[in-house]
């Protein structure tokens, strides 16, 4: 027994290790835009240490730890992999803010955590914040959306990849091989980033700002190079643009498989895709004639408005053209729920996640029809996904409102304790459904001044937004676990 207890601490070392490595070589990618601002180069330092020693730290555990991959991951093993793997990339990430932009360790790990995240809130002035500093936020959001399980399958052949994919808040199936499956997803955003940042400089945005841009809308994650976001440019084709790209970034990995394959058809049959389009072809007339049009003087500027505010927050990208100061109660309470909500399972987007608000609905529609059939009457339930038709059960219906349940309660507790610092309800409630659903909007709650504590409480609800709440706490149990098992 205690020797296949030591076999399975090797496992997760190695393989943690394999990550830190990874890490290492991420924070390393910034310094490929020295030769274009050499005037930054006084920066490098500040990358090179940290992922030095991330490097070496991975090398280390991965040449003594180093095991029969084989062997079967136990339960709850492959969520301290992947947790592990996250506290890792986000704690060395947060080194160069530490280093170069004299950020106290609260930013700076604010900061790391919003980029991994995908989330875009921030403590920085990004408009005197140095190239190499918005790049390295761009990447790391780039790398948070994808994943970085997915990055190291991509390179490796993992026996325990599918689990540890899942572990990192993916449920779609892709291809047979995962392996060719990552692969496809990250060449099909690579191809999606180009394209996007192709299209920004078309339409006259400058190329850095383009390629931070397209990277932040196609992760979801909403860092702008600019104060005013999106909005500073006030172009109506830029803003479409960005728009494409948010819906891109809320779509499944799985469906982004179908999209290059041209199977138009069988992404219009599943049922989250089409929840989206319900919602916001409910949302945006109902919030620009109710609360917008009024508001920017016309019926143009308010719908323009509408639309991009709420695909930015159902998709939880972050993105705004216009502050929320003056937005009426109305607008904010369904931008709230948009946040809540969130974009579709298995994609780079945050929330509770179309599927499983979908999939609730469905249930209760499904309860209702039960009450107008015989008494013994039996019907399976399905709904369309991007693998298919699939069966719905019992179990499956139960998971979901369980951790929609678990959403709730984390997101009262958050706003609870803004509450206790004074802050409106409204922006209380505003700030932390943007932090937990890794959305990133703000109404100013976020900022260098912010208490440490509410930091640290957008912090966790970042980073249980990310990884989906249970993945976190069954890793801490596992550790509590072997901690006192020892």
């Amino acid at each position: 027994m205690e020797l296949r207890k030591i076999k399975n601490w090797n496992v997760l070392l190695y393989y943690i290790g394999i990550l830190a490595v990874i890490i290492g070589v991420i924070l390393l990618l910034p310094l490929s835009i020295l030769p274009f601002y050499k005037n930054e180069m006084n920066f490098a330092i500040s990358f090179i240490c940290p992922s030095l020693v991330c490097i070496i730290l991975g090398v280390v555990l991965v040449r003594i730890f180093k095991c029969d991959t084989n062997k079967n991951l136990s339960v709850g093993e492959d969520a301290v992999i992947v947790v592990s793997a996250w506290i890792l990339a986000t704690v060395f990430s947060a080194i160069p803010f530490m280093i170069s932009q004299n950020l106290n360790f609260t930013q700076a790990y604010f900061e790391s955590v919003s980029g991994w995240t995908t989330t875009g809130l921030s403590v920085i002035d990004v408009e005197s914040t140095p190239h190499i500093f918005l790049i390295y936020r761009s990447i790391m959001q780039f790398f948070g959306g994808v994943g970085i399980v997915l990055v190291m399958v991509s390179a490796l052949s993992s026996t325990f990849g599918m689990k540890l994919y899942n572990s990192e808040g993916h449920s779609d199936k892709i291809l047979p091989n995962l392996i060719k499956s990552s692969r496809m997803i990250l060449s099909i955003y690579l191809g999606y980033v180009i394209a996007g940042t192709a299209l920004y400089v078309i339409t006259g945005m400058p190329i850095f700002d383009a390629i931070n841009h397209s990277i932040a809308a196609l992760s979801t994650g909403g860092f702008s190079t600019k104060l005013e976001s999106i909005g500073f440019y006030d172009n109506v084709y830029i803003e479409l643009i960005t728009i494409i790209l948010m819906i891109l970034g809320t779509i499944s990995f799985a469906t982004h498989v179908l999209l290059v394959k041209g199977r138009f058809k069988e992404i219009l049959k599943i049922g989250e895709i089409r929840f989206m389009f319900l919602i916001l072809g409910i949302a945006i007339p109902l919030i620009t004639f109710v609360s917008l049009k009024d508001l920017y003087g016309g019926l143009y500027k308010g719908c323009r408005v509408a639309l991009f505010e709420i695909v930015s927050a159902l998709s939880t990208t972050g993105f705004s053209t216009v502050g929320y100061n003056n937005w009426p109660p109305f607008a904010m309470f369904i931008m709230i729920i948009l946040m809540i909500t969130g974009g579709g399972a298995g994609s780079t987007s945050g929330g509770i996640k179309l599927y499983r608000v979908y999939l609730m609905m469905k249930q209760l529609v499904w309860n209702i029809k039960s009450k107008f059939l015989p008494e013994h009457f039996v019907k399976k339930h399905y709904v369309y996904k991007a693998e298919g038709k699939v069966i719905i059960n019992k179990d499956d219906v139960i998971e979901i409102y369980n951790y929609i349940c678990a959403y709730i309660v984390i997101f009262v507790l958050g706003v609870a304790t803004m509450l206790a610092y004074k802050y409106p309800l409204h922006e209380a409630m505003f700030e932390f459904s943007s932090a937990l659903g890794t959305v990133g909007l703000s109404v100013g709650i976020t900022s260098p001044t912010a208490p440490s504590l509410i930091l640290w409480v957008e912090i966790i609800g970042m980073l249980l937004g990310r990884l989906e709440i249970w993945v976190i706490f069954i890793a801490i149990f596992k550790i509590a676990k072997k901690a006192i098992t020892k």
